[in-house]
């Protein structure tokens, strides 16, 4: 029964699903902890980016591929008493290091607001369950705490995703609690102070700036670290390897692609994205919408998944031409344009597997 209620988690949180790590790290931690903190800074840096040597008999594998100085800020400034903001822009895994930031220093990642243009104070402060609230009248028991309230009590680290997407309402909120570290409940005549250890991790979407760019005010209460575009080759291409590895193994579908594949893949993407191929020989129009290190996964996970249920269990040029048309498409007609250009001034004259793909992406790109 445990392994069927297992198998039927679509999506373990980063605590769950890398306990043994997290365990191994704390049992061998002798480092210093801030208040609250299940790791030291150095443990938490070891988890997030991995080590080449076991601890405790355990691998340590890399969560975040990218830069170790921009990680070590990060924790560091957890560690005092700023919030941290990741900006950044889209699909470059600033949601994916906040989880694992927060699984590694509170042991759980799920004190979590996503921000959206429905977001309310409620969902930063708290609320009622109206039922208890009618028959009792205001309660601890009828108090329905949110995420960030919950962090407050516990001294643990809250989530708030996609900030610019809230009302300027919600993040005037968050400045209030940022300053003052509490929050009022005057229907019970109560004010919650944060325990130490509480501190908020946000993230902001640069290409989201209009939709509700956050105050002056606001981003003084932060510390920005920008998480940056993969723009080198290899980097990219391992980080795209590892995440579709791990896709496959968590909904256990799609083949493992070969690496020529990957490799063809995160350069069309570095390409389309710098406007140019890697040669500098020939410039190319640049989409409008964005080909992001988790689009790539996406699509490279879409394509094993079409060879294993509809082609030979093989994944190759046509599988994958498939699947970044499908990705290219959502964003309309213009975006499989500059696919189609792409196709035909850089993708044409190379090749081994581009030639399978670039067959199968002009058919797919037929207007």
């Amino acid at each position: 029964m445990k392994q069927s209620a297992r198998m039927a988690e679509l999506r373990l949180p980063a605590e769950q699903k890398f306990a043994e790590e997290l365990t191994a790290l704390a049992q061998a931690d002798s480092g210093p902890k801030p208040p609250q903190w299940r790791l030291s800074p150095k443990s938490v840096e070891t988890y997030v980016m991995g080590s080449t040597k076991p601890v405790g008999g355990v691998t340590i594998t890399p969560k975040y591929i990218g830069d170790r100085a921009l990680v070590q800020v990060a924790i560091a400034t957890l560690a005092s008493d700023r919030a941290l903001m990741l900006a950044g822009e889209p699909g470059t895994a600033k949601s994916w290091l906040s989880e694992h930031l927060c699984a590694a220093i509170s042991g759980t990642s799920l004190l979590t607001v996503q921000g959206t243009a429905g977001t309310s104070e409620e969902h930063l402060k708290y609320g009622w369950n109206y039922a208890l609230l009618i028959a009792e009248g205001p309660s601890e028991r009828a108090l329905v705490p949110s995420p960030v309230l919950r962090a407050m009590r516990e001294g643990r680290i809250a989530r708030v995703e996609e900030i610019t997407r809230t009302s300027p309402e919600v993040q005037d909120a968050l400045i209030s609690i940022l300053s003052e570290k509490q929050v009022a409940i005057p229907e019970l005549n109560q004010t919650v102070s944060a325990e130490h250890g509480f501190s908020i991790i946000a993230t902001a979407n640069t290409r989201d700036r209009g939709v509700n760019e956050m105050s002056a005010a606001l981003k003084r209460r932060f510390n920005f670290v920008t998480v940056p575009v993969v723009d080198d080759l290899d980097q990219e291409i391992k980080i795209v390897k590892q995440r579709e590895a791990q896709l496959r193994s968590d909904y256990q579908v799609g083949t493992p692609p070969p690496d020529e594949l990957t490799k063809l893949l995160v350069t069309v993407f570095q390409e389309l994205r710098t406007g140019a191929s890697k040669d500098g020989k020939t410039k190319v129009r640049t989409p409008n919408g964005v080909l992001s290190t988790a689009e790539a996964i996406s699509v490279l996970f879409n394509s094993g998944i079409l060879a294993q249920s509809f082609g030979n269990g093989e994944t190759g040029g046509a599988e994958l031409a498939r699947a970044m048309v499908g990705a290219l498409a959502k964003e309309g007609v213009d975006e499989l344009k500059v696919l189609r250009e792409y196709l035909e001034t850089v993708a044409k004259s190379r090749s081994g597997a581009w030639k399978t793909f670039y067959q199968a992406a002009r058919q797919a790109t037929t207007l």
